[in-house]
């Protein structure tokens, strides 16, 4: 089988889960020339680097999820504030969580227990540079300016942003 036949095979569950596996598994028995190589790196770092947006609920539960580690509804369902939402928009929610690639799952019965797969650091640096990017003209200047002018930011606030920006510079 083809190379290229093999990678169209390959869901972006799979790959999200399992890449090493993949990749050992795409480049057995010696059948992938350089360029092959190349193509299919490529196409699964795409792949891999195409972070979905969440809505509001989801990145709340995400919080929620990247907080326990890992776990079972239930278990992110008791580190909710009063009102909890309903179990089962719960549980809608963390299933569209998983099918767009942010969670893994683990059958245990009838029941599901979900782990993180995409790091908090990671969506955070996405999501800001996205803001910064579409809303401060990829300007972090002109995103402190704009909390400065809303008053939204202390002078505090901004000493010590100064100091961790001199810090880093050393």
């Amino acid at each position: 089988m083809k190379i290229s036949a093999k990678l169209t095979q390959i869901s972006r569950k799979s790959l999200l889960l399992n890449k090493f596996h993949i990749l050992d598994k795409l480049f057995s028995n010696n059948t992938c020339f350089y360029y092959e190589t190349f193509v299919i790196l490529r196409c699964i770092r795409k792949q891999l680097t195409i972070m979905e947006k969440l809505t509001q609920q989801e990145e709340e539960a995400m919080l929620i999820i990247w907080q326990v580690k890992s776990g079972f509804i239930k278990d992110f369902l008791e580190k909710y504030g009063k009102p909890q939402p309903p179990y089962t928009t719960l549980a809608s929610i963390v299933k569209n969580l998983e099918r767009k690639g942010y969670l893994s799952s683990k059958r245990y019965g009838n029941t599901y227990e979900y782990t993180p797969i995409i790091d908090e650091e990671d969506y955070k640096k996405t999501f800001m540079s996205g803001v910064v990017r579409n809303y401060f003209a990829d300007s972090y200047k002109e995103l402190v300016s704009f909390f400065a002018r809303e008053k939204k930011i202390s002078k505090e606030e901004l000493e010590d942003i100064i100091r961790l920006i001199e810090k880093g510079k050393d």
